[in-house]
């Protein structure tokens, strides 16, 4: 005899974040926003990448939580940006000039819950996230 399994379907929740609507925030304040959305069980699309204190922040935020919130099982995240190994120097200059001024916005960002991302592949042109 077979028993039935009842599985609850969720919906697949995007928020897409651009750099603009968060280069104005501290760094305490771009976190606070991040983990909401994804406490919210979203998985958030950031174009652009944190600095890596903002990165280090977000996981030491995540840490912290993880123990004290129910269900909450913490956050993966993975960067994609362009990879100019085989650019010329030109482009290579132009890019960190560019960098510099308006952040990098060239990279895609993904940070979603533990709980809904199983897994993310990633290569220097695509990322594959396994939903659980």
């Amino acid at each position: 005899m077979k028993k039935a399994v009842n599985r609850k379907l969720r919906g697949l929740s995007l928020q897409v974040l651009t750099y603009s609507e968060i280069k104005e925030l501290s760094i305490v304040e771009r976190v606070k926003k991040i983990l909401s959305l994804v406490l919210g069980n979203k998985i958030v699309l950031l174009h652009g990448r944190l600095r890596p204190e903002e990165e280090a922040r977000l996981i030491e935020d995540t840490m912290a939580m993880v123990d004290h919130i129910k269900d909450f099982k913490g956050i993966e995240l993975a960067v994609i940006e362009p990879d100019l190994r085989k650019e010329g120097m030109l482009t290579k200059v132009k890019y960190g000039i560019a960098r510099r001024l308006v952040g990098d916005s060239s990279a895609l960002t993904v940070i979603g819950p533990a709980s809904i991302i199983k897994e993310i592949k990633r290569d220097p042109k695509k990322i594959e996230l396994l939903l659980g």
